[in-house]
């Protein structure tokens, strides 16, 4: 039991150590499109289209990776 308790406070040290140790990797830069909007949060896409998915993740049902300029299936948002 001795020898047990010992070999996991050895584990959890090195993974201790690992951790402090490790890279850490920059963030994927933001969509150049991707804007807050106060009550909403963030979206991506032009919300002015009626395809636009209002998410943070995808622009639209239509062209989900985008981008929106120059969409040959944009179509203005009904009031």
């Amino acid at each position: 039991m001795h020898r047990a308790k010992e070999q996991a406070q050895i584990r959890l040290r090195n993974s201790i150590q690992a951790s402090t140790t490790a890279r850490v990797l920059p963030r994927n830069p933001l969509p150049p499109d991707q804007y807050y909007l106060e009550g909403v949060g963030y979206l991506i896409g032009d919300i002015t289209c009626r395809f636009n998915a209002r998410s943070a993740y995808i622009r639209c049902a239509v062209n989900p990776l985008g981008p929106c300029d120059n969409c040959c299936d944009y179509q203005p948002r009904e009031s």
